[in-house]
């Protein structure tokens, strides 16, 4: 049964992206959550960034595989003897020479087969990363969608709030020439206009900067951002957010693999107290370019030389250093299983909290909903009887605050639930592209660069010059804090 309410939730998600999909396509200048996140995962700058340094941490397996193939070298040498020495009648005034030599690694201690092994866990660590930068910044992007939208809402409940305490100062100023109200009724209107007109500016500063947040984190303005649909995957208790979270968070991954690689680093420093075996060719080629007399007889012009052994090399004292190696290695372990630990916990807590925090949100909407009503309720009854006398002006002006109050709670509230329900499935792990259904074009696999660098042994094998990926946001125009005329607070 959960099954198939996990599975719905996923396709009204998928089915509330397309949908907003089409709305793009078709003219409308509307953006979805799907679009936002899909720029984001194209054009972020931390993301693409995210990308490029686990592309760098893939090679650290072919540069630690080079210690145990084979090298190759030559060396060319010309010499011009300028002075020769008094006795050295016959020697030659000029040589050149060419050797080269190839050396093959044949037993290092396992110092390269546990630094290849160590660097693999540490590409696998980096893997998990990118998925934890990639659900952290789909996070911050949702918070910054949401709050561009509760923001925008609030913005339009306080001009609605500024023109309803105009209304009523109007009012109240004419009652006053007649007679029927005082001064002090007056004042207050005034008053309560100018706290409104400033709680007014105060909204618009902060759709600001929501908008400005989108921009940084999207790359694009947001134009006539969409209700979000229904988040997929959502758990039934803290308990079962937990279980998924151990399996699926990339935290976790990345410390686990962190761990291994931290094992295998103690044998690579445990075989630097062990002996190493290599095979060493080398030939050479000189010529002395004719230079020797030819009445010389014990000398030639040219020589060849080849040689071929094996070099063995036994370490028997070096002052303590391996040990000194050994022991940090197993002390650098035995801190990532602590790190390990202190990650799960962290992730333990994020979870839970994040569960908290939108079922108490989730119940807050319900609360604030009804406050909401009944504040309506309330401030039409006063304003009915204020008109036979019995209720004051300050009376309605309370009534009204109080209902923009509660608006205002209400739409933070809807905010707030959403926030952390997305949260919540970035500690459990399934907030990441492939759960979420971004749309245009493959997604990013790390993989796949790895597997393209991981036998690469050709010293010329570079990749293209580097270019920039994320778009800049010179072009975006400045946020304003402009509002469609629409209702603030939609039903949900």
């Amino acid at each position: 049964m959960h099954d198939i309410t996990t599975k719905t939730l996923r396709a009204r998600w998928l089915a509330g992206l397309a949908l907003g999909a089409l709305a793009l396509t078709s003219g409308v200048q509307a953006e979805t959550l799907q679009g936002a996140l899909s720029k984001a995962y194209e054009n972020n700058p931390t993301l693409t960034a995210a990308r490029a340094g686990q592309r760098a941490n893939d090679e650290n397996v072919p540069i630690q595989r080079a210690g145990g193939l084979p090298e190759v070298g030559a060396r060319v040498d010309y010499q011009e003897n300028l002075v020769l020495p008094g006795n050295a009648f016959f020697s030659p005034k000029r040589s050149l020479n060419v050797g080269g030599q190839l050396t093959v690694p044949i037993y290092q201690g396992g110092a390269v087969k546990n630094a290849v092994k160590a660097a693999k866990y540490r590409v696998e660590a980096g893997q998990a990363d990118l998925r934890a930068t990639e659900a952290s910044v789909f996070a911050q992007t949702v918070g910054a969608y949401m709050d561009v939208i509760r923001d925008q809402a609030i913005v339009q409940l306080n001009q609605k709030n500024v023109a309803v305490l105009r209304t009523n100062l109007q009012a109240t100023s004419d009652r006053f020439e007649i007679g029927d109200l005082t001064r002090t009724d007056v004042a207050q209107s005034e008053a309560r206009l100018a706290l409104a007109e400033g709680d007014l500016r105060t909204a618009e500063s902060n759709l600001i900067a929501s908008r400005e947040s989108y921009v940084r984190l999207v790359g694009d303005a947001p134009v006539d951002l969409q209700q979000p649909p229904a988040l997929p995957n959502l758990p039934a208790t803290a308990e079962d957010a937990v279980a998924i979270a151990l399996t699926n968070n990339p935290d976790i991954d990345a410390a686990n693999q962190l761990v291994n690689a931290s094992r295998a680093d103690i044998g690579v420093a445990r075989a630097s107290r062990l002996p190493k075996l290599s095979a060493t060719t080398s030939a050479g080629y000189t010529n002395n370019l004719s230079s020797i007399p030819p009445e010389n007889t014990t000398s030639e012009n040219v020589t060849n030389s080849a040689q071929a052994g094996l070099s063995l090399t036994i370490p028997i004292f070096q002052g303590g250093r391996p040990a000194a190696q050994v022991r940090q290695a197993q002390s650098r372990t035995s801190q990532a299983i602590e790190n390990y630990v202190a990650v799960e916990r962290d992730v333990i807590a994020q979870t839970r909290g994040a569960y908290a925090a939108w079922q108490a949100n989730e119940r807050i909407i319900t609360a604030t909903q009804q406050a909401v009503d009944a504040n309506a309720l309330s401030l039409e009854g006063v304003r009915a009887e204020n008109s036979v006398g019995t209720r004051s002006i300050l009376e309605i002006l309370n009534a009204e605050q109080e209902y923009l109050n509660t608006q205002v709670q209400l739409v933070s509230a809807r905010r707030n639930s959403y926030v952390a329900a997305f949260s919540l499935l970035a500690a459990m792990g399934k907030a990441e592209a492939r759960d979420l259904g971004i749309e245009g074009g493959a997604l990013y696999d790390p993989d796949v660069n790895y597997q393209r660098v991981r036998g690469k042994v050709f010293d010329w094998d570079d990749d293209p010059r580097p270019q920039q990926v994320a778009t800049d946001t010179r072009s975006v125009p400045a946020a304003d804090a402009g509002v469609p005329a629409a209702d603030p607070l939609p039903k949900q």
